[in-house]
């Protein structure tokens, strides 16, 4: 049994990080996580204000792309298949700052893909929109752990446990590292995972850093 899903777009700076925190704890403490998906195109998919410009929606559609083809990587191969193509995707969308990947997302899905040494003829999927039935039933079941008003990433601490616990975050401007990333570790688990807290939380964030 997994000791945490992620529910990521990997479009989203802020998940981006989070996961690297994660990875790191996964290193130190061997622990199994679960990469599942939740899709910020179909999240604002509603939105008819002028701030969701066709520049999001862009950067959007780039995030679902990836997910199609890392989704096919799920079903053909396995969950590491999904962590190892996230981490190329996320690495060249933020380090690398590709925001989007222009009018080839099939040239551009096969590159990461050889990138995370996978199959580079899983890209085609990046057009198949079957994968979004998928991505719909991920996202749903990420929004009914936590609700609505939130974004990514979701995390589920000890998912199909007694003291399972999800929550929106934690939204970090930088994945601590060794001893820092354990001590965020536990103290995230411990208030997921304790009965009746329901909430934490603060507007304001610092900015970002990938070092």
């Amino acid at each position: 049994m997994a000791d945490l899903e992620f529910f990521l777009d990997p479009v989203c700076p802020w998940a981006w990080i989070t996961s690297r925190w994660v990875t790191e704890v996964q290193q130190l403490r061997s622990y199994e996580v679960v990469w599942r998906f939740i899709s910020l195109r179909e999240i604002n998919a509603p939105r008819s204000d002028e701030a969701y410009t066709p520049e999001y929606r862009q950067i959007h559609m780039a995030g679902t792309y990836a997910m199609r083809v890392m989704d096919q990587a799920r079903l053909h191969i396995g969950n590491e298949a999904v962590a190892a193509l996230y981490t190329a995707v996320g690495s060249a969308f933020h380090p690398g700052r590709r925001g989007e990947i222009g009018d080839d997302p099939v040239g551009f899905m096969a590159q990461m893909l050889t990138d995370a040494a996978l199959p580079a003829d899983l890209a085609g999927h990046a057009l198949d929109e079957s994968h979004d039935a998928h991505l719909h039933l991920d996202t749903e079941a990420a929004l009914a752990r936590t609700g609505r008003d939130v974004g990514t990433p979701i995390l589920t601490f000890r998912p199909g446990q007694p003291d399972e616990g999800s929550f929106f975050g934690p939204v970090i401007a930088k994945a601590p590292r060794g001893n820092d990333a354990l001590r965020l570790w536990d103290a995230v688990e411990t208030i997921a995972t304790t009965t009746g807290v329901c909430e934490l939380k603060r507007s304001n964030r610092a900015s970002i850093s990938y070092e």
